[in-house]
């Protein structure tokens, strides 16, 4: 009976412990918009089989783009790019037939300058 019942729970303790699949893949993008000269970093979230999202890296996707170059999940881009949009392409490395593609536009117009600290200027309080 001890022998039946340690085989059970290791089956129920096995079966619990499986990894969880990805079911879907999706772009969870912080902006709208790439900037020029700088690592963007671009995040996928994978929903896994018990319904939960994480976030996934190269270790579990392949990144491709039609411009510039991949540095883990960051796109990075030349100062003067010689494209106005870039087209990515993510894939799951276990099942490369899921994929998802997307077009994000570079940004055109530069950043507006910082507002000036002033040092005289009296200190709010908190």
């Amino acid at each position: 009976m001890k022998k039946i019942s340690g085989i059970l729970l290791l089956m129920m303790t096995t079966l619990s412990l499986q990894a969880q699949r990805i079911e879907r893949i999706q772009f969870n993008l912080y902006t709208d918009s790439l900037k020029k000269g700088t690592h963007n970093y671009i995040n996928v979230d994978g929903k896994m089989s018990d319904g939960s999202w994480r976030p996934m890296t190269q270790k579990e996707l392949k990144f491709s783009s039609d411009y510039g170059k991949f540095d883990g999940n960051s796109l990075v881009l030349p100062d003067e790019p010689s494209v106005k949009k870039v087209a990515i392409t993510i894939s799951l490395k276990d099942n490369p037939r899921m994929t998802q593609d997307i077009t994000i536009w570079i940004k055109q117009k530069p950043d507006p300058p910082l507002p000036k600290y002033e040092t005289n200027a009296p200190r709010r309080r908190r």
